[in-house]
């Protein structure tokens, strides 16, 4: 069974400006959160995927990546690594009940979101 993209996420150095450019160009809604961070709502309906635009720690950070939805996120690191991949953030919660996540990068360096 495969699992779904649940999440995209785009930060910048620039948030303000990332946010302004997505919600101008595609009609985007954007609702501020703590640290500068806004969920975004596509206008996609119900069961679509949802997003966030938040602002980058560095440079290095900058960047668009997909979380995928998955039952365990030390199983699915274990799996990731062991086909090449590289743990970026082992799992941490997010605030509120929003559950946890981690990042690993792809054998191509691609960041990669787990959440569950």
């Amino acid at each position: 069974m495969g699992r779904p993209v649940a999440f995209f996420e785009i930060v910048s150095t620039d948030a303000e400006r990332a946010r302004g450019f997505y919600t101008g160009l595609f009609g985007w809604s954007a609702a501020d959160q703590e640290g500068g961070y806004a969920l975004v709502d596509t206008g996609a309906g119900e069961g679509a995927i949802g997003g966030g635009i938040g602002p980058a720690e560095s440079p290095e950070e900058a960047g668009v990546k997909i979380y995928v939805q998955v039952d365990d996120l030390e199983k699915t690191l274990e799996q990731a690594v062991a086909l090449g991949g590289t743990t970026l953030v082992e799992p941490a919660a997010l605030p509120g009940d929003y559950g946890r996540f981690a990042v690993f990068a792809d054998p191509d360096g691609n960041p990669v979101g787990l959440w569950g």
